[in-house]
């Protein structure tokens, strides 16, 4: 027979939240992968366990040599037990590649759930939780940050993120920029621990309140796009859409072409706003003599 993987979440924060279950898995696997085996060993203790079968290190660096170690584990009859340094296993840690060549081999695969911070983030952010969607970390590149967060500026459902704390100012002016200034948001900090704080507010208050510092394990929790007021969406936000694709690298005939499709709109709608804009910057900065840069469509 083959044997089992288990999935454990892991406290994140506060010890006293681990399931009971976790102790007694932890006590009676045959095999531990443990993101870090130091970490593991702090909880062990603190949980007062003792833990009988071998522990061994999986993470980032390691996950793709050490799977097919542990799948032939599991085929051999073992109780594999995954955990990572604080929630569930496979969300934004190790643990998809492993789950996934179980399955392949028809291993049994189950879990022990435990606490997780995109749910409380989602549950303490104040905003609608009856539909979201997890975006993980966004990119460090400031370009393709843009580029990812455009392709949700249009998405109803609320969104939660994970970010670096040295990178939380940088990551709340790109989604003002994208999203807009008053886009309703909340961030999450040391969720369950001493300091923890939630921080609510327009995304530009945000960004500014980040740009003085923040220390911890952040989850940014951002309110989902409007409803279209009957469809209508002013010249002046069209233009800005398009200046937000172009400033992360679009050419302007696929930003004007993408916003037209956003919009539902017909792409000489957004071109017309396109130029208007253009024409009223120019004749603004040269007392209306100046001659607006031909714009192609």
């Amino acid at each position: 027979m083959t044997g089992t993987l288990v999935l454990a979440g892991t406290p994140i924060g506060d010890v006293t939240d681990a399931p009971p279950r976790l102790a007694a898995e932890l006590e009676g696997a045959d095999v531990i992968a443990a993101e870090d085996t130091r970490r593991l060993r702090r909880l062990t203790q603190a949980l007062g366990v003792q833990p009988k079968g071998r522990v061994v290190s999986y993470f980032e660096g390691n996950e793709a040599a050490r799977t097919p170690e542990l799948v032939e584990a599991l085929l051999g009859g073992s109780r594999v037990l995954l955990v990572t340094d604080a929630g569930m296993p496979s969300v934004s840690d190790p643990g998809y590649r492993l789950v996934a060549a179980a399955v392949e081999k028809d291993v049994k695969v189950t879990a022990v759930p435990g606490p997780s911070a995109v749910l409380t983030a989602l549950a303490l952010s104040g905003l609608p939780v009856d539909r979201f969607c997890f975006e993980g970390f966004l990119p460090r590149k400031a370009g393709e940050r843009l580029s990812r967060l455009r392709e949700v500026a249009q998405e109803r459902r609320t969104l939660v993120y994970f970010e670096a704390p040295h990178r939380l100012d940088d990551t709340l002016a790109a989604m003002a920029e994208v999203f807009g200034t008053d886009r309703r948001a909340a961030v999450c900090r040391e969720l369950t621990k001493t300091y923890e704080e939630v921080r609510r507010g327009q995304l530009a208050e945000l960004a500014e309140w980040a740009a003085e510092g923040v220390r911890g394990e952040i989850t940014v929790v951002v309110e989902g796009a409007p409803e279209k007021d009957g469809g209508e969406i002013g010249a002046e936000e069209l233009v800005r859409r398009v200046r937000v694709r172009e400033e992360a690298g679009e050419r302007r005939k696929e930003a004007i072409a993408a916003v037209a499709a956003e919009a539902g709109l017909p792409k000489r709608e957004v071109f017309d706003a396109v130029v208007a804009a253009k024409n009223a910057q120019g004749a603004g900065g040269t007392g209306g003599t100046g001659t607006a840069t031909p714009v192609t469509p």
